[in-house]
């Protein structure tokens, strides 16, 4: 019997409940750095303590709970850079949980934004943007499914996620343009746990994925294969060289003896 075709997963779109927030991010990071690693006390202690300076109970229940879960997907060095870095890093690590968490924010990273860059075609259009979700919306009916009014959430929501994490640069203007596409500054240690986390993370900061540099195989197969026929010298004799005899000048010829005289 054939395999069945693997149907994508479905997006998570309750992310309009929260934006990049880094700075918030970054108070929950905190916390739970301080505890002991436990993702239920980070949660109560965030709640009890109104960390997050909500206006009302339910709508700091929402805005903890979105954040909470992305960051789940962070590991303890990047959650201790989102705690603790720069403005810069916050934002970094924060867009990285985005990334991790939803997915339709890594595909547009991909498939649109860096596309656009590779094409030297970096302004942003809103007819681009509605492409993109037009051909989203065949593998992932749960977007064509969503009232006109939450379609607008996740539209709006995704470009302030993508201008708050310097993806996107300028306002909306005239003709349609939304924004110019821009590869964020990425600090030496950003970068690094990024790598070394997944390398396929970088094309969520539209970085392309690097190559590992490799040694040429048939450089070094043939090395070994083939060995050097250069033929050593051979030892050497251990009979001196004889010494040159000075050869001494000629004899001169006697003069001849002289005749008698008869």
């Amino acid at each position: 019997m054939p395999r069945p075709i693997p149907q994508p997963s479905r997006y998570c779109l309750s992310f309009t409940a929260a934006g990049l927030r880094p700075e918030l991010a970054a108070v929950i990071a905190a916390i739970h750095l301080e505890g002991e690693g436990d993702w239920a006390r980070t949660k109560a202690a965030v709640l009890e303590r109104n960390a997050l300076q909500a206006r009302s109970a339910s709508s700091g229940k929402r805005l903890e709970s979105e954040l909470r879960q992305r960051l789940q997907g962070l590991t303890i060095p990047q959650l201790q850079l989102l705690a603790r870095g720069t403005s810069e890093e916050r934002s970094a690590m924060a867009w990285l949980a985005v990334l991790k968490r939803i997915q339709i924010a890594a595909d547009l990273s991909r498939d649109l934004l860096l596309e656009k860059l590779s094409s030297l075609d970096p302004v942003l259009r809103r007819s681009d943007m509605a492409a993109f979700y037009e051909d989203r919306e065949r593998d992932h009916p749960e977007l064509a499914a969503l009232a006109p009014s939450s379609q607008q959430k996740v539209r709006s929501a995704l470009l302030q996620m993508l201008r708050d994490a310097g993806l996107l640069a300028g306002k909306a203007g005239k003709g349609g343009t939304l924004g110019t596409v821009q590869r964020p500054l990425l600090s030496p240690q950003v970068q690094e746990l990024v790598v070394s986390d997944d390398p396929a993370l970088l094309v969520g900061f539209l970085v392309h994925r690097q190559a590992t540099p490799t040694k040429s195989r048939s450089a070094s197969t043939a090395a070994k294969a083939s060995p050097r026929t250069t033929a050593k010298p051979g030892p050497r004799s251990a009979a001196k060289p004889a010494a040159k005899v000075p050869t001494k000048p000629a004899a001169k010829k006697a003069a001849p003896a002289p005749r008698a005289k008869p």
